[in-house]
């Protein structure tokens, strides 16, 4: 059983920055692919970046891309998705998610563990 708890959001307005951080306990935190998803009001959850165990390869989604870092600290137990130039369509509940079988995956149903998430709120 991994636990999984998110924290770092709150209401930014455009252009600004947010770290957000997903501390996770239980089993052997750096054998999990991590991912982060977020679902806004009336849309269903949409993948946004992860991150191999090794912290080696990470991926983002393309409305992200080059404004949203993914990164991990095994030793810390920590992933972190750094945000910047946050726009009003980043509006979300923002998750973090664990995968037990170690490989990359893009559909929320492929993970095994998820934090209750945290609001991000930009403001334009």
């Amino acid at each position: 059983q991994v636990q999984l708890v998110e924290s770092g959001g709150g209401l930014v307005q455009a252009g600004d920055s947010l770290r957000l951080s997903c501390a996770a306990s239980g089993r052997t935190f750096s054998n999990y692919f991590m991912g982060w998803f977020r679902q806004a009001p009336g849309k269903g959850r949409e993948f946004v970046a992860g991150i191999t165990w090794s912290g080696s390869s990470s991926f983002h989604a393309d409305p992200v891309k080059g404004r949203f870092t993914i990164s991990r600290d095994n030793a810390k137990n920590t992933v972190y998705l750094q945000m910047n130039s946050l726009k009003p369509e980043d509006t979300a509940v923002y998750y973090c998610a664990a995968r037990n079988s170690g490989a990359p995956h893009f559909n929320p149903g492929f993970y095994n563990y998820w934090g209750q998430g945290t609001q991000v709120t930009v403001s334009s």
